[in-house]
């Protein structure tokens, strides 16, 4: 395990060591027999020609529905759209440039392209491999198992030179898979012993236990938790609880959400909080876009952040300093990922180095006037 934090070598020496993340892995139920027309698609990815026929609709108007949406009625989009995420089809206008020869396209699959992080990792990979003489293509997985499912079987037919994931690859079947394709590929975003082949991580659990530390040192005992109800956010919520109970503060509230699309679900959480019976006095939301939410909520609300409440968020988005309060929270260099695995990947496909590398990029506490 290395250090992928730019710091000199001597002061790495001095960091701590991360916890490693106890990242769970699915392992796949046992599956039906498929009919004969669907044992046609799992034999090889699905075509144009299969979707248009599965929904009724030619192949000209389903890559109209793929591409200009607002030209197809909505009737005809959904059942599209269905027949999509039923066969895990994927368009791929390289697929007939790449059936021969090396490929010089690298695959990016983002959890979640709303986000400022993933965004400055993909960018920072990207320049990386340009200079390298390869291209990055970006997928959005959306945290979603069928939608990770369907983006890493379109890699057979799109042949990519390698694969960057901002995050980790859960399901045994598609970590199977991924090794099985002999490329080179790089996970982030989290902390596990075992990752599929490379590592540019950050330990989640760190992040949780960062976080408590941070709100008890402020005198708060009555926490809440916010994020996630899997994968990263249960992981933060681990060393969240972790580490409060070992400072002897009491969690009151933990409140779960499935998905973080906007802002708007830091809005409904924080009125929840609000007219909880079991009172907080501080909030640890483990994604800044719920965190922010909750800050523009808490104003329209009337309370006065911190006095009423401490309010921490994680990741450190552009608008976190620009908040009023300005929100504190706990830093993720989206860049410095995306920039190392860039590096790692650049060094496997031209050969200069074979080695299976499992890095760590330090989290940092940034305290501003909302905790």
């Amino acid at each position: 395990m290395t250090d992928a934090a730019s710091a000199p070598t001597g002061q790495r020496e001095n960091l701590p060591l991360p916890s490693y993340d106890e990242v769970v892995r699915v392992r796949s139920a046992a599956k039906p027999a498929p009919d004969k027309a669907r044992a046609a698609l799992i034999a090889r990815p699905p075509r144009i020609e299969d979707v248009a026929r599965e929904a009724g609709v030619s192949p000209i108007t389903v890559s109209r529905a793929l591409r200009s949406p607002g030209l197809v009625s909505p009737a005809t989009l959904e059942r599209v759209r269905i027949v999509v995420e039923k066969t895990g089809y994927v368009s791929n206008p390289h697929a007939s440039a790449l059936r021969s020869g090396r490929s010089s396209v690298v695959a990016a699959f983002v959890s979640n392209l709303v986000s400022q992080q993933y965004h400055e990792a993909a960018d920072a990979c990207g320049e990386v491999l340009e200079a390298a003489g390869y291209q990055l293509m970006i997928g959005q997985t959306s945290y979603s198992y069928a939608r990770e499912t369907a983006a890493v079987h379109s890699l057979r037919a799109l042949k990519p030179a390698a694969v960057f994931f901002t995050g980790v690859v859960e399901l045994e079947d598609n970590r199977n898979f991924l090794r099985d394709l002999g490329v080179p590929v790089v996970e982030s975003w989290a902390f596990p012993r075992d990752p599929i082949d490379m590592l540019v991580g950050i330990s989640n659990t760190d992040g949780g236990r960062m976080a408590a530390e941070h709100l008890v040192s402020r005198g708060r005992r009555r926490l809440a938790f916010v994020g996630r109800s899997g994968g990263r956010g249960r992981l933060r919520l681990k060393g969240f609880e972790a580490r409060a109970s070992e400072l002897g503060a009491e969690i009151v509230v933990i409140r779960e959400v499935e998905h973080v699309r906007s802002m708007s679900e830091g809005h409904v959480v924080l009125r929840e909080l609000v007219a909880s019976d079991r009172k907080a006095d501080a909030v640890f939301f483990a994604n800044d876009l719920l965190a922010i939410g909750a800050l523009l909520e808490a104003r329209r609300l009337g309370l006065t952040v911190p006095d009423d409440l401490a309010i921490l968020g994680m990741g450190d988005s552009e608008f976190a300093a620009q908040m009023t309060p300005s929100l504190s929270t706990i830093a993720i260099d989206g860049a410095a990922i995306g920039r190392r695995a860039g590096e790692l990947l650049a060094d496997r496909l031209l050969e200069r180095s074979a080695q299976a590398v499992s890095e760590h990029v330090p989290l940092r506490l940034v305290a501003r006037d909302s905790s």
